[in-house]
């Protein structure tokens, strides 16, 4: 059975990785080796510590890995089997089913004036010149890592053999540890809560609260318009070629 991949860590998080990872039961880490029946699976689990610590600028937490082997990456929110952003419609047909990408992606288009919050259909979109956009799914998270974000999991095990909230009690202490060491490494790093994550993250939070962002779920269609979300990406222009 493979070991868990801490290869692709960064040497920047190895000191605090090595004891926050002590803080969980050492019996459900085995049980994790002994046992590949999971998400994202050993090779991926770590992939978002991939992100150097020094470079940290946001951390956007998601809820649990995708429950799909061909979607689960070890990055919060991004679905490994999308490719294409665009077709001649609008938005490609994966993006269209992916409900949180779909409306991540007409957030950002109405942030960055293409689209009005009122009128976000397919045809609206088809009608916008893309040129200047990234074409897939992998180059726009590929921004969002170059701009800081952490893309990070509060769970980094989703088992089909149990409720999630298993996986999510035994990550907690793992979490919290990683959490306190970004605010204090890095204090000016931006906390984004989405939906109900924001019940077991903002306990976390010191009482001096670092810049946080809580909203709805991208799944929710308010969050396309959603001024909060809005104004926060606004300047960032993710969607952009670099």
């Amino acid at each position: 059975m493979p070991a868990l991949n801490y290869n692709v860590i960064h040497p920047s998080w190895r000191i605090h990785f090595e004891r926050a990872l002590k803080k969980i039961d050492s019996h459900y880490l085995n049980l994790l080796i002994d046992n590949n029946n999971w998400l994202p699976g050993p090779e991926k689990i770590f992939n978002a510590f991939s992100q150097p610590l020094e470079q940290v600028q946001y951390v956007l937490f998601g809820e649990s890995p995708y429950p799909r082997e061909e979607s689960a990456n070890g990055y919060a929110f991004w679905d490994a089997a999308v490719k294409e952003l665009w077709s001649e419609k609008g938005l490609a047909k994966k993006v269209n089913r992916a409900t949180s990408l779909r409306n991540i992606v007409k957030m950002l288009l109405v942030a960055d004036g293409k689209l009005t919050q009122t009128q976000t259909t397919q045809e609206a979109i088809a009608q916008i010149d893309k040129s200047r956009y990234v074409q897939t799914n992998d180059a726009f998270f590929q921004n969002l890592l170059r701009h800081g974000f952490l893309l990070l999991n509060a769970t980094l095990v989703l088992q089909q053999a149990q409720p999630p909230q298993v996986d999510a009690k035994n990550w907690l202490p793992f979490i919290n540890d990683i959490l306190q060491t970004i605010l204090q490494e890095r204090p000016q790093a931006n906390i984004i809560l989405f939906g109900k994550i924001a019940s077991a993250i903002e306990p976390l939070l010191p009482a001096q609260k670092p810049r946080t962002l809580h909203a709805e779920h991208p799944y929710n269609l308010s969050f396309i318009s959603n001024p909060d979300v809005i104004n926060f990406f606004h300047d960032m222009h993710l969607l952009d070629k670099k």
